[in-house]
């Protein structure tokens, strides 16, 4: 009788409020909860050797591939919260070659939880599909928050957060529309002579109390070298905001422990693109790094596609935050349907004082925009060690925009070319760069007032330098233009700001360069 009176107060289907097992949810046991106690198990688990996630049925689950995957769809109508007393209604995720592990799912109210059980009848599937030999209580493989049931839009084809693969997550912005991804963590990121680990959600709790415009999602999560309880506190706004507090229990050194890992695509953009590699002009859900400094500075990386993986590091102390940003927003730029002009920015905010270490950006060679290639993460100063325990806070703004504006001109287009000077004989070794700023103090220059260019580069020397308004009559928008002649293979890593009667008129532009003698005659013009 407990279990129906549950089922009944979450405003689940009939057939479950009546203990059916043939259709609807299933609920079983309740059993105490709360954040804390979700820590204790954390805790607890790490002393004890690592136990993978359960693989129900391997032999059925492989053959549910990407075709046979794409034909399952959870029907709303049997969703957590479809009637109520949530707002939210929450769907789930089928298991399939791809997403094999099992995640169990759980129902909070009044400081009690309830697994869910899986039951075929919550998915409609071809009556041929193989997810029909799985067994009763095989699991899921993840979920998603549909949007209100009470919006505009249809929440039953729409859906604003989804959990599903290993620890990662990702909402849609301003925009509506899905792009970038993040991580619960991110251990060992391109360490040389180490392999990444991806530790997995094993166990989610979903709590509807709270807030009208929001659900709590808790997390157990785990891997070989950690154990992890994550509460993530989502806002449905304008776009999606999440508050995230992380608890993380280390069984072993960790060489590269990143915090609030950002992963996204970036293939090419108007900086440099491969020869007639694809027909759109620009393919990318992200096209830069902005950085909020804890002295103040603000910070503006343009992505590359590296001819080899590269790790950038940005010392910082006690940093304000930082973002990968979708900063292009004209539809004309990518000319398909996908709409890339839309994917979401996403700005991580520290809570509390995170200290000294560098944000660190992870660029991974690409040949195609299936590939996430982008990780941006803090990492810290102190050695993560085997027996520590890691607390760690911080919000997620997934939006179309950073979501502090500044005040100084920002950054709009990075552009590379041949050096020299039109209608003379192009010097070998030389690149061009073009950098355009638009708005803050530029819009108000006085007429005949040029911005000085201030320049710096590791390595080689600057000529032709000087700056000019674009001529496309929309106020502030200006363009930095250099010449850099350089010799070897090595990056080389540059600074640029615009400044006047020592005023600093823009953020900060820092690019890393790659020689074009480092790269693949397939993927870069000759360099004359």
């Amino acid at each position: 009788m407990k279990a129906v009176a549950a089922a009944a107060a979450l405003g689940l289907p009939d057939a479950a409020k009546a203990g059916s097992s043939d259709q609807g949810f299933k609920l079983g046991p309740p059993n105490p909860f709360s954040f804390d106690l979700l820590k204790e198990r954390a805790r607890h688990l790490a002393q004890r050797p690592y136990a993978p996630p359960p693989r129900p049925a391997p032999e059925i689950v492989a053959k549910i591939d990407y075709e046979a995957w794409g034909k399952i769809a959870f029907n709303p109508d049997e969703a957590l919260y479809a009637k109520g007393p949530g707002r939210f209604p929450v769907c789930f995720f089928h298991l399939g070659m791809y997403f094999p592990k099992s995640v169990a799912m759980h129902v909070v109210e009044g400081g009690q939880a309830r697994e869910i059980i899986y039951d075929p009848g919550m998915f409609d599937m071809p009556e041929d599909s193989p997810a029909r030999q799985l067994p009763k209580g095989a699991g899921f493989a993840g979920l998603r928050v549909q949007e209100a049931r009470d919006a505009t839009l249809d929440w039953r084809r729409n859906d604003w957060v989804a959990f599903l693969g290993a620890d990662y997550f990702r909402a849609i912005g301003e925009l509506h529309q899905y792009g970038i991804s993040c991580r619960a963590v991110a251990l060992d990121v391109a360490v040389p002579d180490k392999s990444e680990e991806f530790p997995e959600f094993t166990e989610f709790y979903i709590d509807e109390s709270g807030p009208r415009d929001g659900l709590t999602l808790y997390a157990l999560l785990e891997g070989p070298s950690i154990v992890g309880a994550c509460k993530y506190a989502m806002t449905r706004g304008a776009g999606v905001v999440m508050d995230v507090e992380q608890m993380f229990c280390l069984r072993r050194d960790i060489a590269r422990f990143g915090i609030a890992p950002l992963t996204s695509m970036y293939w090419f953009s108007e900086t440099l693109k491969p020869t007639a590699v694809d027909w759109r002009p620009e393919v990318h859900d992200s096209d830069g790094l902005a950085m909020w400094t804890g002295g103040g500075e603000r910070l503006w990386r343009p992505l590359n596609n590296p001819p080899q993986i590269t790790a950038s590091s940005f010392l910082d102390e006690s940093p304000r935050g930082f973002g990968l940003m979708q900063r292009d927003r004209n539809f004309d730029h990518y000319l398909d349907g996908v709409f890339y002009d839309r994917r979401p920015s996403l700005w991580v905010e520290p809570k509390g004082d995170w200290g000294k270490g560098a944000i660190q950006l992870v660029e991974i060679p690409t040949d195609d925009e299936i590939n996430d290639n982008i990780v941006a993460m803090w990492v810290a100063d102190a050695a993560a060690r085997g027996g520590q325990e890691i607390n760690i806070a911080y919000r997620l703004y997934w939006l179309a925009d950073q979501p502090f504006p500044m005040q100084l001109a920002r950054c709009v287009a990075s552009r590379l070319g041949n050096g020299g000077q039109p209608g003379k004989p192009r010097p070998k070794g030389v690149r061009k760069f073009m950098v355009e700023f638009l708005g803050g103090p530029l819009a108000a220059l006085p007429y005949g007032v040029k911005p000085e260019a201030v320049l710096w580069a590791s390595r080689g020397t600057f000529s032709y330098v000087f700056t000019e308004p674009v001529p496309d009559a929309v106020p502030g928008h200006w363009r930095a233009q250099f010449d850099l002649t350089v010799t070897g293979s090595e990056p080389v890593e540059m600074r640029l700001f615009l400044r006047s009667a020592g005023r600093v008129l823009s953020e900060t532009w820092i690019f890393q360069y790659h020689p074009w003698s480092e790269c693949a005659p397939s993927c870069y013009p000759s360099a004359g």
